[in-house]
């Protein structure tokens, strides 16, 4: 047989990936993801944009009965976070199993029928029952886009890769925000605003297809299973168009990267990669109360200060125009900078900025530093759902991230009612001590513990 007509080892396919350069056809694929994270996020983080019109409607209750009462705006955000711990920690192994591509469309699927239903409801427990099915679908869309960037991305783009994917999902939270400004007080055709912001959310699945036939499926993923020729004609697919689009033969690939052969649940415990799993667990439980400990609550934390309902949707909707800058800011520091550090000052400029705004009541004061913890959490998230994508082999790379994701999901249902609590008997600031809190954890875990990864080849890492 002809050498060129050999099937190509895991290993090989992995180095041939790295070595591509960075061409339209590369970043076409990622910004196709990245439009799948758009909705995703919008899904994600519209609760704190329309909880105070649930209330408003009477879906919702104002304040929380007891620490863990089912009809307040804290158990429809617990609803979502459940959901979510279910498909991260439960559904995360589909997309190691039946592969990227597929549970890409089917999770976004999935949540936009969901969230069809969730508009529909008029009392809290429709409500809860539709929010947790969407949380679900959500759960799985998050492990698999996060696993489909990294294995798509060659090694030198991955931190820009996760930055660009998440600059476009980020861009949901103005637009979140202004259809709430707008369409809230002014309920059109007679329709809540709430119902006309989560509607809109579900327009995800008429566009799943489109997305769906620009997005080969991953040659990484072919490879670990075994479909070695399948992966092949995949990625010489792919090499053509980057060869063209280059202008000049492709630099040669490097040695074969050893291929982990991890691919079960027990494998996440064993040597190299238990240390991982516990790490990046206890990270999630704590770096998901700064995140969404502001951005689900940041109207209601308003609000408790003594601003108006309207001026507080007025303020988040300026804030909320810094959202996407954060992972721009990301995409110039992604590969220069080792990706744990550029987490630890994240979690410190939280820290500090969210202390300052639950003391203040200067308008512009509050705008400045919601701008600043908004930047802060967005840089956090890019950089972490890299860095935890990296650490994993890909034969579990799904079900290893949705597993120690899953407690970042479970900690915010707690997280919730404690918020909710804490809100009430100490006010924003003493919702922003409990966050401070948090994030010194954050701080001590991954600057002590978490192993480097920037433009290492994903396999190294692994390894």
């Amino acid at each position: 047989m002809p050498e060129d007509a050999a099937v190509p080892t895991a290993g090989a396919i992995s180095a041939r990936i790295d070595r591509l350069p960075a061409t339209r056809t590369i970043w076409t694929m990622l910004v196709l993801l990245g439009f799948g994270m758009f909705f995703e996020l919008y899904d994600l983080l519209f609760t704190a944009y329309v909880a105070p019109s649930l209330v408003k409607s009477g879906v919702l209750t104002a304040s929380t009965a007891g620490l863990f009462g089912t009809t307040g705006v804290a158990s429809f955000i617990a609803a979502l976070f459940t959901g979510l711990f279910v498909g991260t920690i439960l559904c995360g192994f589909l997309a190691d199993r039946y592969g990227r591509r597929a549970i890409f469309t089917w999770s976004l699927l999935w949540y936009s029928v969901a969230n069809v239903m969730v508009a529909l409801q008029s009392d809290a427990f429709g409500l809860n029952v539709w929010r947790f099915g969407s949380g679900v679908g959500l759960g799985r869309e998050m492990v698999t886009i996060g696993a489909y960037v990294s294995e798509l991305a060659p090694k030198r783009l991955r931190g820009r890769a996760f930055a660009v994917n998440q600059a476009i999902g980020f861009t949901c939270v103005p637009v979140i925000s202004f259809l709430a400004f707008v369409l809230v007080p002014a309920a059109p055709l007679g329709i809540e605003g709430w119902r006309w912001v989560v509607l809109i959310g579900a327009a995800a699945a008429p566009i799943v297809v489109v997305l769906r036939r620009g997005l080969p499926e991953s040659p990484r993923w072919l490879a670990k299973h075994g479909r070695l020729a399948e992966a092949d004609r995949v990625l010489k697919v792919v090499e053509a168009k980057v060869e063209a689009e280059y202008g000049k033969p492709l630099p040669p690939p490097g040695a074969d990267e050893p291929v982990a052969l991890a691919s079960s649940f027990m494998d996440l415990w064993i040597p190299g990669v238990r240390g991982r799993v516990i790490l990046m667990s206890v990270f999630n439980i704590f770096q998901t109360i700064g995140f969404y400990g502001f951005s689900n609550w940041v109207p209601s934390l308003l609000v408790k200060q003594g601003i108006t309902v309207s001026t507080s949707l007025g303020y988040t909707t300026i804030i909320a125009l810094a959202a996407p800058v954060g992972p721009l800011i990301g995409f110039v520091l992604g590969d220069r900078f080792e990706r744990k550090w550029i987490i630890v000052t994240a979690a410190f400029v939280i820290l500090v900025a969210g202390l300052a705004f639950g003391q203040t009541r200067e308008a512009a004061l509050i705008i400045a530093m919601g701008v600043l913890l908004t930047l802060a959490n967005n840089i956090m998230s890019y950089s972490f759902h890299a860095y935890q994508q990296e650490l994993f082999p890909t034969g579990i790379r799904a079900r290893a991230a949705g597993f120690v994701y899953s407690w970042s999901r479970l900690s915010v249902i707690f997280s919730s009612f404690i918020i909710a609590f804490v809100l009430d008997a100490f006010g924003a600031p003493g919702v922003f001590v409990f966050i401070a809190a948090a994030m010194a954890i954050v701080m001590a875990v991954i600057g002590i513990f978490g192993p480097r990864t920037t433009n290492l080849a994903l396999e190294t890492i692994s390894h």
